[in-house]
């Protein structure tokens, strides 16, 4: 949704300072829209901080609804973050938070040395960065211990000042390097860790200015260390963290051509006139082409929706010596004269994604206003008029931000890419079964291990179509289920003639003397209806049946994107016994051993 000011500011006027965003917030009711927001959208977030955070809880709450996020925001008392963390009955606690952001800064954590750093030693100083490295990484623990909260720390802000002046850097381990070195220990602690994050405060102060962070009067009126008119920005670096936790991440950058990845008209100009490649006018779409590539080689699925004739686009793609972008890194390319809502459709569709995955990038403000009207699933980039900001709007667009990224992530835009050409030669070959003959698919499962750990609670989080339960798991969470003994835990990884898809589908089943039961089964929409899913399924009840169990229960909770998985179990030969609390519980017996899936080879590892 939207927001607007309705006093204080012009009508529709986006907010500006930061009473504009008190305004606003006073006018949402946040304990009642995070009731009634669904579980995917609400979100429990407490705020622990070492100075004044005056309108932080008001603008990171009008950020979060106006991404469709319905937030309870607690802030800490003032300076209060030891006192909240170690005392295991303090409000922190009893709040039961989903996200901890431990907001630290350096005045604080070095104290009387922050104006007189070179009161300690060298050695002192470095005893001073063991000491405070041990003091944040023993407070994350204790979050961790008390709650099943993700954390996100700020790093610290590198001083530009010092009394030593032009010979600072002539010092062994100076006060700025003690600073540097905390926040590079810190980066390799938390690394490792799936649950925590390090949020870049140091970047954060260099884009806006160090000399900008501070305003001195609001400093020592009220111990504020952010100025009040950058605290919107401030929230705007942890709302990515939150997106990507209630798997609201985008998947597909949907661009067109004319003007976008290149300058020019290429049904006018032609090949020779388009404006592309190392000069002053061609450099902008020659650049912006790179960073699309960087996003594909991430993981971010690409689409084409362009208004031209087919023949005269495909050309610049197949001989222009300085496009960057070809053919195959695109998962659809729908190049015609349909409109381009249709086209939007018709890629989501293809893809097999949500319509809310889509990212639109257009030149044309009709056509963004169109999809915006028709469409206001996708998110449509206000693209500036001068391509020299093209670059610079892509980078900081941070729709595309999650909190891992697995080798399948990395490799997402040409597994796409590929599930095109399998569409293609299912539409020559006809058959369904000549195509899976013809596919020569290897389905391989595996038990969990820390290599495919986070991909499994990866799927678990942002499956939504081909999803039994669509019940949510962090890594801990599956971790904890597999050590326990009690869960069969599985991935599934498919490959064909036309390259790896990787691991695309995740089985937890809970074991239970004869009977055991499937709490979530989910698959990528790209491998369904190619028997992968019924080769999880004969796994599953072949480890059950040598398990002792002599029934097979599976569960399915509707939601409204899974209706691909709605008769998963009605047409596997499931009865349906009940339905309890919205949960469909279905039955199979386990009598007799049931065959994988012709025409695919089924590896177990």
């Amino acid at each position: 949704m939207a927001l607007e000011l309705t006093s204080g500011a012009s009508e529709s006027s986006e907010p500006r300072g930061i009473m504009d965003y008190v305004r606003l917030a006073r006018k949402i009711d946040s304990d009642a829209q995070f009731e009634k927001a669904p579980a995917n959208r609400r979100i429990k977030i407490a705020v622990l901080s070492s100075f004044t955070l005056g309108g932080f809880k008001e603008a990171f709450l009008v950020r979060c609804v106006d991404e469709g996020i319905s937030p309870k925001i607690y802030i800490g008392g003032y300076n209060q973050y030891n006192q909240e963390i170690l005392d295991p009955a303090s409000a922190l606690y009893a709040f039961r938070p989903d996200l901890v952001i431990l907001m630290l800064d350096t005045r604080t954590i070095a104290g009387e040395h922050y104006l007189q750093p070179y009161a300690m030693t060298d050695d002192q100083r470095r005893e001073w960065v063991r000491k405070t490295f041990e003091m944040i990484t023993s407070l994350v623990d204790k979050v961790q211990k008390g709650t099943s909260a993700r954390v996100i720390v700020n790093n610290f802000e590198v001083p530009t000042h010092s009394p030593l002046g032009i010979i600072e850097n002539r010092t062994p381990f100076g006060f700025r390097d003690s600073v540097l070195a905390l926040n590079s220990e810190l980066r390799e602690e938390f690394r490792g860790k799936p649950s925590v994050f390090l949020f870049d405060y140091e970047s954060f102060a260099s884009k806006v200015g160090k000399e900008n962070l501070l305003d001195y009067t609001m400093y020592y009126l009220g111990d504020i260390r952010v100025s009040p008119q950058l605290v919107p920005r401030l929230c705007d670096g942890y709302i990515p963290y939150v997106r990507a936790m209630l798997s609201m991440t985008k998947k597909c950058l949907v661009l067109d051509l004319d003007n976008i990845l290149w300058g020019g008209i290429i049904g006018e100009d032609g090949l020779g006139g388009i404006k592309l490649g190392p000069t002053p006018e061609g450099s902008p779409f020659f650049e912006f082409q790179k960073y699309v590539l960087s996003l594909y080689q991430r993981g971010v699925i690409l689409a084409i929706n362009s208004a031209n004739n087919p023949e005269d686009a495909l050309e610049v793609f197949r001989q222009h010596p300085y496009m960057v972008l070809k053919e195959e890194h695109f998962a659809s390319i729908k190049i015609n004269w349909d409109d381009k809502i249709s086209n939007m459709k018709a890629i989501a569709e293809e893809i097999e994604i949500g319509v809310d995955s889509l990212v639109f990038v257009d030149d044309s403000n009709v056509n963004r206003e169109l999809i915006r009207q028709a469409l206001p699933e996708v998110t449509v980039v206000d693209i500036p008029q001068d391509p020299a900001l093209y670059l610079k709007t892509l980078e900081e667009l941070r729709v595309f931000d999650s909190l891992q990224l697995t080798d399948e992530d990395k490799k997402r835009g040409q597994m796409y890419a590929e599930q095109r050409k399998r569409v293609e030669f299912q539409g020559v070959v006809g058959d369904i079964t000549e195509y899976l003959k013809a596919l020569g698919q290897v389905v391989t499962i595996e038990n969990l291990n820390q290599l495919n750990l986070p991909r499994i609670s990866q799927l678990s989080q942002k499956t939504n179509q081909f999803n039994t339960t669509t019940r949510r798991y962090l890594e801990g969470d599956v971790r904890k289920m597999a050590d326990s003994g009690n869960f069969l835990v599985v991935g599934i990884r498919v490959q064909d003639k036309f390259g790896d898809s990787g691991l695309t589908g995740v089985a937890i089943v809970e074991k239970g003397g004869d009977k055991w039961r499937i709490d979530c089964l989910l698959l990528s929409c790209r491998v369904i209806g190619r028997k992968v899913e019924d080769a999880l399924l004969a796994y599953i009840m072949d480890q059950a049946r040598k398990g002792g169990a002599r029934t097979l229960v599976g569960e399915f909770i509707p939601t409204k994107k899974n209706a691909p998985a709605k008769n998963f179990y009605r047409t596997r030969g499931f009865t349906q016994t009940s339905v309890k609390d919205g949960v469909e519980i279905w039955e199979y017996s386990l009598k007799e051993p049931v065959a994988y899936p012709q025409y695919l080879q089924v590896v177990v590892k």
